[in-house]
């Protein structure tokens, strides 16, 4: 593991174990607030933020799980753990959503009062909670699907919030308590196209596709436009986590030093694709046979 991931991981953990402190120490609050103001919003948004919680402490863990080093059984290191976790995060609020649109339907043909005043005031602290701790989480997004998986978890609790706090001034004004469940309903509907996006990214990894922003074919064509190769077979492209690519891939050569274009072949894949971790084998003769100096790997260059 580089020093620069090693750097990041330990700034998004630290980032998590003070959003995980807050999440957690609200969430007990709002379901208590969810029970005596009867509100099944103020439950969904609670619900939410139970995700939220487990979700913060399976992706802390998966962080610190990735930090292990490779071993003799897990050759590729523990970072896959990584993608595990923000899959399990998906799933988890596929399942909260459809709790919540069960309820949200049972609620709309039997009404009941809620307590629209304490409803409001405990929205209006779950909003404050969400929004420091997608603050704090904000800066690993991009680096992470762990991290992003659970920032988005905060964001859709984030979200309910809103909802709840819109729906407890409606009823404060109106009276119409079908509006609680109609928000939930709502923050459900708003938070599964973006849960399937990350399931969907996830599952990709997961079943070693083309890593985000490579195309295959382009990198075949780079690589055959390397000097000596004269041709580009079983390439593979993936990766571990979100943000690495390993690659392997044959070339025959023809009247060339194997080595030196083995050689060339791992800059390539580097310099113009950012392909760190890569096995290039060379093929020599028209049997293509293996040379004997061509096989080679380049895990760091």
């Amino acid at each position: 593991m580089s020093q620069e991931h090693a750097h990041g991981a330990g700034a998004s953990s630290r980032s998590m174990v003070w959003a995980l402190t807050l999440t957690s120490t609200f969430l007990i609050a709002e379901v208590i607030g969810a029970v005596v103001f009867q509100s099944l919003a103020l439950l969904s948004d609670a619900a939410h933020m139970l995700t939220d919680v487990v979700a913060l402490a399976i992706a802390l863990a998966a962080i610190k799980i990735g930090e292990r080093p490779a071993d003799t059984l897990r050759t590729f290191g523990y970072r896959r753990f990584e993608i595990l976790a923000a899959t399990f995060n998906a799933v988890l609020l596929f399942l909260v959503a459809g709790y919540i649109f069960y309820e949200g339907v049972l609620r709309l043909f039997d009404p009941e009062p809620v307590g629209s005043i304490g409803m409001l005031i405990v929205a209006s602290l779950g909003l404050g909670v969400n929004l420091i701790s997608m603050r704090l989480l904000a800066s690993g997004v991009e680096a992470s699907l762990n991290v992003k998986g659970a920032y988005l978890e905060v964001w859709a609790d984030m979200l309910g919030s809103v909802g709840v706090i819109g729906g407890a001034l409606l009823i404060m004004a109106t009276g119409w308590t079908w509006v609680d469940p109609v928000v939930a309903i709502g923050i459900g509907l708003w938070v599964l196209p973006r849960t399937w996006v990350l399931l969907k990214n996830t599952t990709h990894i997961l079943l070693e596709g083309v890593p985000k922003g490579l195309a295959l074919d382009v990198v075949r064509a780079t690589i055959a436009a390397v000097p000596g190769v004269a041709a580009v077979h079983d390439l593979h492209l993936w990766g571990i986590s979100s943000d690495d690519v390993n690659g392997s891939v044959h070339v025959s050569v023809s009247g060339e030093d194997g080595e030196n274009v083995r050689r060339r072949v791992l800059t390539a894949m580097q310099d113009v694709h950012g392909i760190e971790h890569a096995t290039v084998q060379v093929e020599t003769g028209p049997s293509g046979d293996p040379s004997g100096s061509g096989h080679g790997e380049n895990p760091h260059l």
